[in-house]
């Protein structure tokens, strides 16, 4: 014969809204468990003889709150072995109870029946209480493990199970990374009965000195200073399609895919100077920019009705887990040489069709030296290449003596420059032989140039002199002098 657990809730306010049918179930019960004892209604029931266990201890005795729901699954299951049983938890048996969920999902390996009985959630009289509607959209979440993704921060917010102020500080923690210290939030405390209390506290004090029990639940009401949700991703959006908008900016509602080419190019550039500088705050400003680039891309893409920043973001969250099934898949990968020629077999897999040549693949508008790189490593992969590093430099040479007779007459021509190119394409060999980028090197070689070039500017004006008072000897002194500076 299968027995059954019959789960009640003892609800969320004093003994006199119990219902009849729960009372009559509790005093009933042969074989009575309660999550817990710490709840108003409790002391009315032992006055009225009703006897039971409670699961009290189990807290303490471990350092998560899913062991102690495991725990308690497994002892009711182990008592309902030989008997009926009744288990009863505050509010509503299906609200904010995860034990309940796990003793349904055990129900059929252990041979029990699972009967859910009602009970009144804490949810109607903390609406009550609060004077909140929930149909202008609420959020009910789990203090115990409240993921800052989740939260919606324009919907009524109740975070139950807020037990402790350890739980209370992790709360504070995560709401912080998303509202002001100061924004007020409510506490509530044991909604709809006597010993109902509501607190209005800022936000950094949510941990401070409070009175928390198992039947505090916090509430932060909607934001609706739009300020405040200036850093999620909704806002943005909302503001590129304004400015893009009937009532936008003109600037702004002019511009094509086309038209906006210049400026991703030139924010990315910015972006890479940010990094060298290895400036963060710079960093993020350039970041921004370059996310306001993708942005109205998406949303010209939106405004003429083929697709729109989801299917962007949809798309490259299905390559990166296509591409990366040594992390959410089973394939083994163990080092990022290995996780590299995955990713590109993968890709390959993904062309619909074969490029007519290996070198279709890359960008036309890259930077010459960034090309003349892409274009050997393409050819390199496939054999086309040097073993050594000693004919790359025999080639190097070769190109140079060739450049310099071409430029004997010193009449720029057609020739020089086809030579001269050639001379760059065999130092770009050079360096990807040595795993040097030579856009890089180029960059940096740059940044240096003007640093030092600077430091002769700042010398030339501290004498009083002109440029021109100086011959290319002395000035070269002051590019030695920078040198020896370390510019």
């Amino acid at each position: 014969m299968t027995n059954t657990i019959t789960v009640v809730g003892i609800g969320a306010g004093d003994f006199d809204q119990l219902t009849i049918g729960v009372l009559r179930t509790l005093k009933n019960a042969p074989h009575l468990f309660l999550r817990t004892k710490e709840h108003p209604v409790v002391k009315d029931l032992e006055n009225e003889g009703i006897t039971f266990t409670s699961f009290d201890s189990i807290y303490e005795s471990h350092d998560s709150f899913d062991e102690v729901y495991q725990e308690i699954v497994s002892t009711l299951f182990e008592k309902a072995k030989d008997q009926d049983i009744v288990y009863a938890v505050p509010g509503h048996p299906f609200v904010a109870e995860r034990a309940v969920q796990l003793l349904i999902e055990g129900a059929k390996s252990h041979d029990i029946k699972i009967d859910v009985k009602g009970g009144q959630s804490f949810l109607d009289p903390i609406f009550n209480s609060l004077q909140i509607d929930p149909i202008e959209g609420f959020q009910l979440l789990d203090g115990t493990a409240l993921d800052k993704s989740e939260l919606k921060l324009t919907q009524h917010m109740l975070i139950a199970q807020v037990y402790d102020q350890f739980v209370a500080s992790d709360v504070k923690l995560t709401l912080m990374e998303h509202l002001p210290d100061e924004h007020e939030v409510y506490i509530v405390t044991a909604a709809g009965s006597t010993l109902e209390k509501i607190t209005k506290v800022p936000l950094y004090e949510l941990d401070h000195d409070m009175t928390l029990s198992n039947l505090t639940t916090v509430y932060v009401p909607p934001v609706t200073k739009e300020e405040i949700l200036y850093h999620q991703f909704e806002s943005l959006r909302s503001i590129i399609a304004t400015l893009r908008g009937p009532n936008g900016c003109p600037w702004d509602k002019k511009q094509t895919h086309q038209s906006l080419k210049p400026y991703l190019l030139e924010e990315s550039y910015e972006l890479l100077e940010a990094i060298d500088e290895e400036d963060d705050q710079h960093v993020v400003e350039e970041l921004g920019d370059v996310l306001l680039q993708v942005m109205l891309h998406a949303q010209i893409g939106e405004d003429e009705g083929f697709f729109t920043i989801d299917d962007v973001i949809r798309t490259l969250s299905e390559k990166m887990i296509r591409r990366h099934p040594h992390v959410f898949g089973d394939v083994q990968a163990e080092d990022a040489d290995e996780v590299l020629k995955n990713w590109n077999a993968i890709k390959q897999e993904e062309k619909q069709t074969k490029p007519n040549s290996l070198l279709d693949s890359i960008p036309k508008n890259l930077p010459g030296l960034m090309m003349a790189y892409q274009i050997q490593k393409k050819a390199g992969k496939v054999g086309f290449d040097w073993n050594d590093v000693a004919p790359m430099w025999e080639k190097v040479l070769e190109e140079i003596e060739e450049f310099k007779a071409e430029s004997a007459n010193e009449e720029p021509n057609e020739n020089m420059l086809k030579e001269f190119g050639d001379v760059l394409f065999a130092f770009v060999n050079i360096a990807r032989y040595y795993q040097l980028d030579p856009e890089v090197a180029l960059q940096s070689t740059n940044q240096k140039f003007i640093r030092r070039f600077q430091f002769i500017e700042k010398r030339v004006k501290e004498s009083n002199q002109a440029f021109e008072d100086y011959t290319l000897e002395e000035l070269d002194q002051y590019w030695n002098e920078a040198k020896k500076n370390g510019l």
